[in-house]
Formats: C-alpha cells, sequence, structure tokens
C-alpha cells in the first residue's frame, strides 16, 4: 500500500501525485512578529515625515537671508520687493566684503552683498537687494554726493545719512567699497575675467580700497575662485543640457539597441552557452601554452649572454623592472610557474568536466525559463520605481529634518561687551536692557538652530531616516528576488514542462511574497541594514579621527571597516539564497537561510564552478552589449558613418550622449542578466534539493529536465 509521506523540513511529497504542482503551493505565513514590527517601523517614518514637512522649510537651503533672517523675494517677507539676484535654485557660498576684498565665508542662507564693520572679526550684516552693483565706488567718494543715492541700496535699510563715514563704517552700516559684480546663485560675486591674459573686473586692473590706497584685481581673485569655479560649472551644465535637448531621441534609440541585444544574448545562451565556455576554457589553456613557449625561448637566447646567469639573489632589489628580463632565472621561474598554472587547470578540467557540463546545462535550462516566463524580465522596472520612491522620502524627509531649525540670533559688538554672543530678539532689542549695556552692539542672524526638545533630536531623527531608507531598500530588493524565485521555481517544479506552468507565474510569486513572507522579508532586510547603518557610522567615525595621530585607532578602525564590509557581503549571500528556499518551500527567514546554507555546503564544489561560468558569461554579455552599443553611439555621434552623417546631431561635446549610451547600456545589461542570475541560482537550488530528496522513483520522481537526467544518467521509472 503506497503512503504519502512528507518530510518535515521541506513539507515536499515523497510520492508523486500527478496533481501535485510542487512545493511552492504548500506554504503560511511566516515570521509575523518581524512583519508587525515592519508596519510599526512605516508608521513611525510617516510621522517623522509628517513632523518634518510641519517644522522643514526646503527654502533655507535654496533662498538667501538677510541678517534677520528673512528670505529674499519671498511673498509674505519684509524682503519681498528685493527679488533674488538670480532665478536659479543652487546654493552657494556667499562672500563677504570686507575692506574691499572678497572673503568667502562658508554659511549657508545668505544674500548678495555683506557689509563690513571696522572689526575684521565682527560677521558682516547681510541685506537683500534689486540687483548687484555694476560700478567701482567707495563710500567715501560717494559720501555727500548724488552717488551715495545709489550707494545707499547696498547699505542697511533705513540708514541715516545725517551719520558720518565713519558712524557708517563702524556700524557696519554700509561697505567701504562697491565692486563691479554678477549675479550667481542668488548671490554677488566680483566680475573678474581675463583680458589679452590680464586679469580685470569690468574694465579696471586695479580698485580702490576705501581706505587711500589702490589694489591689484589679482587680490579678489583668492576669494571669488570658487565663485568662478561654479559659474564655469554652471556654463558646462548649460552646455550639456543642449546637448541633450538635440541628441535624446538617439540616446533612446541607443539605449533600445542595447535592451534587444541583452535579450538575444540570453536567448542565445540556451544554444551557444557551451561552446562559449569550451572555447574560453581552450583559449586560457593555448595561451599558457603559447607563455611557457615563450619563456623558453627568451630562457634559450639569453644563453651564453654576459650577464644573464647572474641569480636574481645575487642582483638584489632593482626599481627598474627591465634589469630582471635580462636575466634567464627570471624566464626560467616564469616558465616553471606557468608550467604549474597549466598542470592545475589541465587536472581540474578532467575531474570538474562533468560539473562543468552541469553548470552549462543548468545555464540552458535557465534561459528557456526566462522564455517561458518573458515578463520577469520587465520585473527589474518595478524594483528601480519602488526604490526610486524610497530614496524621493528619504532624501525629502532629510532636507525637511535639516532645514527646521529656528534662526537664532546673536549680539554682537566691535568692543569689549560681556553680553556678546548672547541669544538676542531683533525686534525687541533696540528698546532692550542688552542694546543700553552694550550701546554699539547689533543683534544679527547667526544661524539657524534651536534648543527645544524636538531640536535636540534631529539627530537621532536623522539616524531613524537613514535606517529606515536601508531597511525599505533592502526590503524592496528582497521582495523582487522571492518574486523571481517563486516564478522561476514554478517552472522547475513543473513535472511536465511548460504544460504544468501556472498561467501568471511572476504575479502569482509576488502576491505569495506579500501574502506569507512579508515577515520574513523584513526580517532579512532589518539583519542587513542593522550592518549598513553601522558600516555608515563607522565610515562618519572615520572621518572624525582623520585628524587625528593616534595609529592603534586608524588601525583599529580600519579593521571594524573591513570585518562589517566582509559581513554585509556574506549577509547578502546569505540573504539571497535563503530567499530562494522561502519562494521554494514557504519556510521562515532563519530556518530557510540554515537549510540553504548547508545545502550549497555540501556541494560547494558544484556552488564555485558554477559562480565561475556564470560570471565569465555575464562579464563577456556585458563587455559584448556595452562595447557594440558605445563603439556604434561613438561612430555615429563623430559623424564616421558616411550613411548617416547628416542625419547625426551637431554638439558641443560629443561625449556627452556617448557616455550616456554606455552607461544606460551598462544599466540595462546589468538589470537583464540579475534577472537571469537569479534564474540560474533558483534554478540550481532546486536542482540540489531535487537530487537530495527525490530518486526517480514513482513515488518519488525527479523535476529535472530530460537534458539534465541525461546528463546524470538519471531516470524516471
Amino acid at each position: 500500500m503506497e503512503d504519502e509521506r512528507k518530510d518535515g523540513a521541506y513539507g515536499t511529497p515523497q510520492k508523486y501525485d500527478p496533481t501535485f504542482k510542487g512545493p511552492i503551493y504548500k506554504r503560511g505565513c511566516t515570521d509575523v512578529i518581524c512583519c508587525v514590527f515592519l508596519l510599526l517601523a512605516i508608521v513611525g517614518y510617516v510621522a517623522v515625515g509628517i513632523i518634518a514637512w510641519t517644522h522643514g522649510d526646503p527654502r533655507k537651503v535654496i533662498y538667501p537671508t538677510d541678517s534677520r533672517g528673512e528670505f529674499c523675494g519671498q511673498k509674505g517677507t519684509k524682503n519681498a520687493s528685493f527679488p533674488p539676484v538670480v532665478t536659479a535654485p543652487l546654493p552657494a557660498l556667499p562672500l563677504s566684503l570686507a575692506n574691499g576684498r572678497w572673503d568667502p565665508r562658508p554659511e549657508w542662507g545668505r544674500t548678495s552683498v555683506s557689509i563690513p564693520p571696522n572689526n575684521p572679526c565682527f560677521l558682516p550684516p547681510k541685506i537683500c537687494v534689486e540687483k548687484c552693483p555694476d560700478r567701482y565706488l567707495t563710500l567715501l567718494s560717494a559720501y555727500g554726493s548724488q552717488d551715495f543715492t545709489y550707494y545707499k541700496q547696498f547699505c542697511v535699510p533705513g540708514v541715516q545719512k545725517s551719520k558720518g563715514v565713519p558712524e557708517l563704517l563702524r556700524d557696519g552700516d554700509c561697505p567701504a567699497v562697491l565692486t563691479p559684480s554678477k549675479p550667481l546663485a542668488r548671490r554677488c560675486f566680483p566680475a573678474i575675467h581675463a583680458h589679452k591674459g590680464v586679469l580685470m573686473v569690468g574694465n579696471e586692473t586695479t580698485y580702490e580700497d576705501g581706505l587711500g590706497s589702490r589694489k591689484n584685481i589679482t587680490e579678489l581673485v583668492e576669494g571669488a575662485k570658487k565663485a568662478n569655479g561654479v559659474l564655469e560649472a554652471r556654463q558646462l551644465a548649460m552646455r550639456i543640457f543642449e546637448d541633450y535637448t538635440v541628441s535624446w531621441y538617439w540616446i533612446i534609440i541607443g539605449l533600445v539597441i542595447a535592451m534587444v541585444m541583452s535579450l538575444l544574448f540570453i536567448i542565445l545562451l540556451r544554444f551557444v552557452a557551451g561552446i562559449m565556455v569550451w572555447v574560453m576554457i581552450v583559449m586560457v589553456i593555448l595561451v599558457l601554452g603559447y607563455g611557457i613557449f615563450h619563456c623558453y625561448m627568451e630562457y634559450a637566447r639569453l644563453r651564453g649572454e654576459a650577464g644573464s646567469d647572474v641569480s636574481l639573489m645575487d642582483l638584489g632589489f632593482q626599481t627598474d623592472f627591465r634589469v630582471y628580463l635580462h636575466l634567464r632565472q627570471t624566464w626560467k621561474a616564469f616558465m616553471i610557474i606557468l608550467s604549474i598554472l597549466e598542470v592545475i587547470i589541465i587536472l581540474l578540467l578532467i575531474f570538474l568536466r562533468k560539473r562543468i557540463l552541469i553548470a552549462i546545462a543548468l545555464i540552458k535550462e535557465a534561459s528557456r525559463a526566462v522564455g517561458y516566463v518573458m515578463c520577469s524580465l520587465l520585473y527589474p522596472l518595478v524594483t528601480f520605481f519602488l526604490l526610486c520612491l524610497c530614496i524621493a522620502y528619504w532624501a525629502s524627509t532629510a532636507v525637511f529634518l535639516s532645514t527646521s531649525n529656528e534662526a537664532i540670533y546673536k549680539i554682537f559688538n566691535d568692543s569689549a561687551c560681556p553680553l556678546a554672543g548672547k541669544t538676542c530678539n531683533p525686534e525687541t532689542f533696540p528698546s532692550s536692557n542688552e542694546s543700553h549695556l552694550c550701546p554699539g552692539a547689533h543683534c544679527q542672524f547667526a544661524f539657524y538652530g534651536g534648543e527645544s526638545g524636538y531640536h535636540r533630536a534631529l539627530l537621532g531623527l536623522q539616524v531613524f531616516n537613514v535606517f529606515m531608507f536601508f531597511w525599505l531598500a533592502n526590503f524592496v530588493l528582497a521582495l523582487g528576488q522571492v518574486t523571481l524565485a517563486g516564478a522561476f521555481a514554478s517552472y522547475y517544479w513543473a513535472f511536465n514542462k511548460p504544460d504544468d506552468l501556472p498561467a501568471f507565474p511572476l504575479f502569482s510569486a509576488f502576491g505569495r511574497a506579500l501574502r506569507y513572507h512579508t515577515g520574513s522579508l523584513a526580517f532579512g532586510a532589518l539583519i542587513l541594514a542593522i550592518v549598513q547603518i553601522i558600516r555608515v557610522m563607522l565610515e562618519y567615525l572615520d572621518q572624525r579621527l582623520k585628524a587625528a595621530e593616534n595609529r592603534f585607532a586608524k588601525f583599529l578602525m580600519t579593521c571594524l571597516k573591513c570585518c562589517f564590509w566582509c559581513l554585509e557581503k556574506f549577509i547578502k549571500f546569505l540573504n539571497r539564497n535563503a530567499y530562494i528556499m522561502i519562494a521554494i518551500y514557504g519556510t521562515n527567514f532563519c530556518t530557510s537561510a540554515r537549510n540553504a546554507f548547508f545545502l550549497l555546503m555540501r556541494n560547494i564544489i558544484r556552488v564555485a564552478v558554477l559562480d565561475k561560468v556564470t560570471d565569465f558569461l555575464f562579464l563577456l554579455g556585458k563587455l559584448l552589449i556595452v562595447g557594440s552599443v558605445g563603439i556604434l553611439a561613438f561612430f555615429f555621434f563623430t559623424h564616421r558613418i558616411r550613411i548617416v552623417q547628416d542625419t547625426a546631431p551637431p554638439l558641443n561635446y560629443y561625449w556627452v550622449p556617448i557616455l550616456t549610451v554606455i552607461v544606460g547600456s551598462y544599466l540595462i545589461a546589468h538589470g537583464f542578466f540579475s534577472v537571469y542570475g537569479m534564474c540560474v541560482d533558483t534554478l540550481f537550488l532546486c536542482f540540489l534539493e531535487d537530487l537530495e530528496r527525490n530518486d526517480g522513483s514513482a513515488e518519488r520522481p525527479y523535476f529535472m529536465s530530460s537534458n539534465l537526467k541525461k546528463l546524470l544518467n538519471k531516470t524516471n521509472k
């Protein structure tokens, strides 16, 4: 009497049942606690985002502010009538005009013009202006003349003409000198340009510093160097953008060609995978053989030449390595090394030939599986879309959190003042006791900050934001791996291929992953996210310790970074195979990881052979696709194809579309081959399980394809 026994570990039937659809259909919910934790974490993440969006203001990064922290040209502010000097939303380092010299100050959110006091250590106030200065003008020459009307627009609002020049400079109401400037990133920078090799600002090579002396323009260069770099970068960006506007459709055509070539390569692997692998092996053997022959010929040629019989020990270390090529002993050593490698490869080929044949057969079988589940090639687009959502939410939350601080005002004074550096309120400061204790003091915007509980928790919220990004991104990747593994496992465990395949294997696998195994995916993603956040913290500490001279601390940090890098790689490898076992058998994460690990360890040689063979084929495919499309793009955009010579658009930089096509082709090929690699790994684990759990009898038939059974001399009775 036949009974239907089940293995407790895997739940696979021991007796063949014609109605049985494979182990992938027998499952229940796994790791429910981790699923609950993930949902709670997502709720908390949404709450953090809402709080950040309530308190944050990204305009602090984009738009400049005056000394009171008010935005320039923004509706609803006191400076609404003063538009930003530039419309391009790029934050930049502001420049302070102090004593006639432009000094870079690394503070964000400042406006275009700064007004220096006599004390160079005093932080100059910032004001909003309608336009940048367009002429040389000193306060001393403008005061008492009609030019002062023009000069006043670069002074603090409400400046009193009753003050003398010394009082205006002392109180920081006006700059000592104006220099012709150009707007950039809503800030004013010196209009420095070269004319016949001579640096000029406007039409002058010197300028008056406002203190009765003239200085050379070169003294402005150091302060404006970064500004000119930003200006050149913006001009470069504009030219690149122009190239994209005239070549975008040709770039799309190149990417479509890369997509078609990737698909054709995967399909052709079904027919030429074996040929490619064996040709590669033969080529390696022939190259090593030629190397041995060449070393022997050089060894024989140097016989009898003066100095060629000197030993390597007698010669010692030489910086000019060409000296060693004139020694017979060098070529003898090369010949011995290559001969050993040749013998090792031939022996490996003899003993591993069957495993190489199995790897080739699995690769061919994977090509068939992808052919029956063609929609799997489009699934990376789903993963890409979900990752874009994670990145967008993380980036927007990080920006809003970083701009959640409030404007902090400090007391600044030229002379000694016990209240200098204290927090103040600009609205009430003129009538406060602080202004009476320090008559010459100013209440000015210093920075964005805060001392409330929310502001003290901002660093922790940023860390939580990064951690949740890692967790959700890893969850999205895990969902993709389980979905693809489930679809390809349904192909392998179909007894009559492809008749027993479900109607929509990819959608069925996606539904099973979300319905039953969200907790397991969250568990694996959580472990990986913890390791990744630790690596980020180690990188942060490493940056802080770079200036330290403690060699032991640096050595310890390097060891920790190396260990956690290796740990992350191992966890990714373990998670990938655990997800495949989850897709096949529906067990929880820990059980799946344990079973996958020991299954691979029992077949470590097969794993190594299959891994190297697939790596070679994927490398060859990427080189073929990227190289072919890249060469085609180069000849097209450089007008070297006579048939379409007049069709190629004129470009500022022909490398812009070429690099775009090359990078895009690589990403497309990588996306296609990642699906194919997941298929190979899934079929490989299914194949190993099939060998260990079944024996070809009527009760336990093999599910592998006829080619694999023929290769292993296996049959179903």
